[in-house]
């Protein structure tokens, strides 16, 4: 979930008190062969969130794939985002402040891994990726956590900037978003991290609150960074050089999330009512057009996106109002529509990850 929508989320939560929890489900989840997984992070306080399996031979979906799997029992509350990296899935759970390690198959629950403070209190994890058989994850205390994947142990916590969202490993290094989203002032810097010694060894000062990373092929680096909720800074794009650590652009536009592929930026506009899509340039970040989409294919509200890199097909999650059952659309590299898959009942898909 991006700081930017917890003040709406805690109004929906309000209005989603009265909603009746999922009874338990004990049909059994499906044979995962090819295909991908949505996660659904569901309604902020509701521990409604959900994992959806979907098919692409038989063009099925399985709602409530991790319950299915796992005798009723759901992943918690607000899953924020899911990485695959070997035989294992790792499933971030912000508010129930736990990492979930499930197998990439089957769904089957293989270790919770409860992510608080000496004091007990959670550490809001929000995301996670991979280097070298260790797991890291970003926790809004400042920190990033390094799990063994075979010990399935937390072996150190990193240090970075203020509320990091994503990462993004380049080579040996771990580049981290630090947002501020969760203090009076936000952040305005990425993290360099070695990865050879598991420490931070530069912070990269880009604009106010950092928070969706991606990186091309030739060693740079594309941040995000949304303006503040009073209004008083800009949304912009950055550019980073990676061998340098230097910014290299700056330009003054709205995105929500962004993914790189193949020589291009395919980005979400900017929150709260941009349903667009845009396909800019690494070099200036001019956009080919005002819409990716080609065939006027409507989506309300893009809430996350990626592109399998085996055919270039683009995934955009369509989080609706927030209320209503989203909905995971599936564009080919014209932007035509090629097919949407329903989600329901599972609220506000943000992450969608291919298994092959």
């Amino acid at each position: 979930m991006n700081q930017n929508r917890i003040i709406l989320l805690l109004t929906l939560f309000v209005a989603g008190l009265s909603s009746c929890k999922k009874d338990k489900d004990d049909t059994a989840a499906p044979k995962v062969t090819n295909g991908l997984y949505i996660l659904s992070e569901g309604l902020y306080g509701n521990n409604n969130s959900m994992l959806t399996y979907y098919n692409t031979s038989t063009g099925t979906a399985t709602t409530d794939f991790y319950a299915k799997a796992n005798g009723g029992s759901g992943i918690g509350d607000t899953g924020n985002d899911i990485l695959l990296y070997g035989s294992k899935m790792y499933i971030v759970v912000n508010v129930s402040s736990v990492l979930t390690i499930a197998d990439a198959r089957t769904g089957e629950r293989i270790k919770n891994i409860p992510l608080k403070d000496a004091n007990g209190k959670g550490r809001q994890p929000r995301y996670v990726t991979s280097y070298k058989n260790k797991i890291l994850v970003s926790t809004w205390d400042g920190f990033v956590s390094v799990i063994d994947t075979t010990s399935l142990a937390i072996e150190k916590d990193i240090a970075v900037g203020s509320n990091p969202e994503q990462m993004v490993v380049v080579g040996d290094k771990l580049y981290v978003a630090n947002s501020g989203g969760n203090g009076a002032v936000q952040d305005s810097t990425v993290s360099v991290v070695s990865l050879s010694f598991m420490t931070e060894v530069k912070k990269i000062t880009v604009s106010i609150n950092p928070n969706s990373l991606t990186a091309d092929d030739s060693g740079n680096l594309y941040v995000v960074c949304q303006k503040n909720f009073s209004g008083t800074a800009k949304n912009r794009l950055v550019k980073i050089n990676t061998y340098t650590n230097t910014v290299v652009k700056v330009a003054d536009t709205a995105v929500g999330r962004i993914k790189y592929y193949n020589g291009a930026l395919y980005a979400t506009g900017g929150y709260y009512g941009s349903a667009y899509i845009r396909k800019l340039s690494t070099t200036d970040f001019s956009q080919e057009s005002a819409n990716f989409v080609t065939d006027g294919t409507f989506m309300t509200e893009p809430y996350g996106i990626n592109v399998d890199p085996e055919n270039g097909d683009v995934y955009v999650t369509d989080a609706k109002d927030y209320l209503t059952s989203g909905e995971v659309f599936c564009f080919d590299n014209t932007g035509k529509k090629k097919f949407s898959i329903n989600v329901s009942p599972a609220l506000n898909p943000n992450t969608v990850v291919f298994i092959k």
